[in-house]
């Protein structure tokens, strides 16, 4: 994710920013552009128009701005009530239980985030009232009571999260009994959109067979590969074939993953592209160590360049977090074959974009 600056007084900006803290004017993200702008109510306006200063475009709020928090915009004249992300919700939870409207916010916040890689890297995206199957939708659910969770998933362009994993003591108890290293709201998003676009650009793309030779044959009993792999874990060895334990149970299971590291990569890379991050350890001057992220990795045209700065940047990262006492950032080891992996999705998602 880039960072960006007001254009009133150039303070620097966060994704999430909803008003700058220096000069205080309204932020406003506006999609077709993918900028946050610094936004003034437009003189002499009877309704709710906003003048944003990166455009001198019109605008108003989305729908979800009050309630989640958006700071999405929508042309003015549009008779859309939600933006691009906000309008791919078909259920949210009940807000008046106690705790879901916070947790319902936070998976906003986390989608809103997967939303613009994809519209930045621009795959397909519609919601299901546009797109009608070929669509995408969200439902955040709430357990209906005991012995009736909801299960995270995606079926079909429908993808549900179960709204306990927006309350991090929760999250991180599942984390602790599935013995994960990583689980976070935008990679459970991450991952499940993988699904979506195995979908898309996988199988209504013509590429199976090309997806098979690399994660294996999709066709496998999945209900099988599920209770062999709760049953008896992953196989020996897997860490030099798969970006996580759960990749090794299905091929599905093995893109989506791979597809969820794929993003990560992109985003943090662009992250560090914004702040100028440069890695140079001073007790080494192998090159292999060292990287000066300065390339724009949602649109890198070759994936070596990505996998040459993602390894010393994630061995820096994880250094800084042990030095604060937590966990590390990114943890998981890149191997030849993954990174094969990998190359797959980037060029499945450049030749998509």
């Amino acid at each position: 994710m880039k960072i960006f600056s007001c254009q009133n007084c150039g303070q620097l900006l966060h994704f999430e920013n909803t008003g700058c803290m220096r000069c205080g004017l309204g932020l406003g993200f506006l999609p077709a552009s993918l900028t946050l702008s610094a936004v003034t109510p437009e003189d002499g306006a009877t309704g709710n128009a906003l003048v944003a200063m990166a455009d001198n475009g019109r605008w108003k709020a989305c729908g979800n701005a009050a309630a989640a928090g958006c700071n999405w915009l929508i042309p003015a004249d549009s008779s859309d009530a939600f933006c691009p992300a906000c309008a791919l919700n078909r259920t949210i939870p009940d807000l008046g239980a106690p705790g879901n409207l916070q947790r319902w916010q936070e998976l906003e916040t986390a989608k809103r985030r997967l939303v613009y890689a994809l519209l930045r890297l621009r795959l397909p995206l519609g919601s299901k009232t546009g797109e009608g199957a070929r669509g995408l939708a969200f439902d955040f659910l709430a357990d209906a009571g005991p012995g009736q969770p909801v299960l995270t998933g995606h079926h079909d362009g429908l993808i549900t999260i179960n709204v306990a994993e927006a309350d991090p003591a929760e999250r991180e108890r599942r984390r602790i009994e599935l013995g994960e290293p990583y689980r976070t709201l935008l990679g459970h998003l991450r991952h499940e959109v993988g699904h979506y676009y195995w979908d898309r650009l996988v199988e209504d793309g013509g590429r199976l067979e090309a997806a098979r030779a690399v994660f294996g044959d999709e066709r496998a009993d999945y209900q099988a590969a599920l209770e062999r792999h709760y049953r008896q874990g992953p196989p020996a060895g897997w860490g030099l074939t798969h970006v996580s334990a759960y990749a090794t149970m299905h091929p599905w299971e093995d893109f989506a993953e791979t597809w969820t590291h794929y993003l990560h990569m992109v985003d943090t890379l662009d992250t560090a592209a914004s702040f100028g991050l440069a890695v140079e350890p001073v007790v080494s001057d192998d090159p292999a160590l060292g990287t000066a992220v300065a390339f724009d990795p949602y649109g890198a045209l070759a994936l070596d360049a990505m996998v040459k700065a993602w390894l010393p940047l994630t061995v820096a990262v994880n250094s800084l977090n042990r030095s604060m006492g937590q966990p590390d950032l990114y943890p998981f080891a890149l191997t030849p074959a993954t990174i094969d992996k990998i190359r797959f999705v980037h060029e499945l998602v450049h030749g998509a974009g």
